[in-house]
């Protein structure tokens, strides 16, 4: 059992370790809030405009599309890491550091690029080197900056100079489930469908004006920019998510741990309180 003085210091910082976590917990609630409304609201127009490309290249057009080709064999792929610039976000960054390193050494050879500091530091820790650090996309990237980065993307594919882009990031389903997932950015790629969403039926047929072709043209590279930007929403709300839930945390054991010393200093007192009082028993008995 401590000194009572000790444990007085240790409940005071864990108090104040408290504050700063409820703090931090409610401030990563509000911008999870606002990040959740940004996500949600470009979804729709995601899924709608990858939809409609799926359609169109279902029907035949865009065949030898550069954005739809296969891959040239001797050029690199480049591959995408969304992190995150600050910790404190529990499993966050561990996650997407983890599924970024798997994926690099099924692929060898691969040129990098990475969004955020920690993703940085974790690869240079482990030992890759000669990646590229974006800096300009913060917690609130602008669909500007992401529309910069696509369109160089799609630059270098079409010139042969890098045969894919792959995209490692926290994918955001819901509140409750955030899984890590490594995306195929280019070539772009319409999602198999199934047999249930195939069906057996009749197929509807669509007449396209000006043709499929031109509409494709314009479609794609919107499409890919729209796609990248959506990753880059998801990765924000389930940082935000991670951090809360992490801090939420963190408050509830200050709070368990401040209960506790609480306890251990009232144990403390009361035998001081004890000793004393037998002290002084003693004296006044021995001066009988």
């Amino acid at each position: 059992m401590g000194n009572s003085r000790d444990i007085k210091n240790r409940m005071k910082a864990v108090g104040n370790i408290k504050r700063i976590t409820r703090t931090m917990q409610m401030i990563a609630t509000s911008k999870f809030a606002k990040a959740q409304q940004s996500s949600l609201a470009s979804k729709p127009y995601t899924e709608s405009l990858f939809g409609l490309v799926a359609q169109i290249s279902s029907s035949g057009a865009g065949e030898g599309h550069p954005l739809l080709s296969e891959p040239a064999a001797d050029a690199k792929e480049l591959t995408l890491v969304i992190s995150a610039d600050r910790g404190l976000c529990g499993p966050y960054n561990g996650s997407i550091t983890r599924a970024a390193l798997n994926h690099l050494r099924e692929k060898g050879d691969s040129e990098v690029e990475v969004v955020g500091k920690k993703g940085s530091n974790a690869l240079k820790f482990n030992g890759i080197t000669g990646y590229h650090t974006h800096t300009q996309f913060g917690d609130k990237p602008e669909y500007e900056d992401i529309e910069r980065l696509a369109s160089k993307y799609i630059e270098r594919f079409i010139a042969g100079e890098i045969s894919k882009v792959n995209v490692v990031y926290m994918r955001y389903i819901s509140a409750g489930r955030q899984v890590p997932e490594v995306m195929q950015l280019l070539p772009f790629s319409a999602p198999e469908k199934t047999d249930e969403e195939s069906g057996t039926g009749m197929q509807d047929v669509y007449e396209f004006s000006p043709d499929a072709d031109s509409l494709l043209d314009h479609l794609l590279p919107a499409a890919i920019k729209a796609v990248l930007f959506q990753c880059f929403n998801d990765a924000i709300v389930s940082e935000h998510i991670a951090r809360m839930i992490a801090m939420k945390a963190a408050t509830d054991n200050a709070g368990k741990m401040g209960n506790a010393l609480k306890r251990q200093f009232n144990r403390a007192r009361q035998a001081q309180i004890t000793t004393e009082l037998t002290e002084i028993i003693s004296g006044a008995a021995a001066l009988e």
